[in-house]
């Protein structure tokens, strides 16, 4: 599996496009916003998009994630049925909350849950759901090549915020301890937003939820 970070939104929110190289499927994962340019990588790479991901529905995380999967005639995958609510609010109060362009709201095909498979050709990942950030947020996680997407949660060297509707620290940091620190310490992750950093390193070193001993 291959993963490229496509920055979009006025916040660079990390749109992932992950392939499998022997089929040349491809997920989408988290398109906020700039879907030309989401296109764009998708034909640099000659990929056939499979399916449109979603880690949680906040505006810059899935304001395109319609417009992207009616283009291709394709699913919509997650998040957790939670977020249903940031779903049907794309085009109003988020626009309002973030000073973005409207999104498209949408149902997903499938809602994801804590211990679901998601297929991308013929890799798998792993799903898990890890409220806080809000409140059906998931990430994934590839084994074979040791990378997950943990969108709003953990980032380098900080944790998603708790401070928005329905958000929860207590909630966070069980999600972080309980699943994200549950991965091998070689786990690269990519973050919703900033650099991407490893399981191990934030054990030892994030300041907010610094690995017990």
């Amino acid at each position: 599996m291959k993963f490229e970070i496509i920055p979009v939104t006025p916040f660079q929110q990390n749109c992932t496009l992950m392939w499998d190289e022997k089929t040349n499927k491809a997920a989408v994962v988290d398109p906020g916003a700039d879907v030309d340019k989401i296109v764009k990588g998708l034909e640099r790479h000659g990929l056939t998009l499979e399916k449109v991901l979603v880690t949680h529905g906040h505006l810059d995380h899935c304001g395109v994630a319609k417009t992207l999967a009616d283009r291709y005639g394709v699913p919509i995958e997650g998040p957790h049925e939670a977020d249903a609510y940031l779903l049907n609010d794309l085009a109003t109060s988020q626009t309002r909350t973030w000073g973005l362009p409207p999104g498209v709201p949408f149902v997903p095909d499938r809602w994801l849950n804590q211990g679901d498979t998601v297929t991308v050709g013929g890799e798998s990942l792993q799903v898990y759901h890890v409220p806080g950030h809000s409140p059906g947020h998931i990430a994934f996680f590839h084994p074979a090549s040791r990378v997950a997407i943990s969108g709003d949660v953990l980032f380098a060297g900080s944790v998603g915020r708790t401070d928005l509707p329905n958000g929860s620290m207590k909630a966070l940091e069980k999600s972080i301890r309980t699943n994200m620190y549950s991965l091998p310490d070689d786990t690269q992750f990519i973050p919703g937003h900033g650099p991407v950093s490893t399981i191990g390193k934030e054990k030892k070193h994030n300041p907010y939820v610094p690995e017990k001993r």
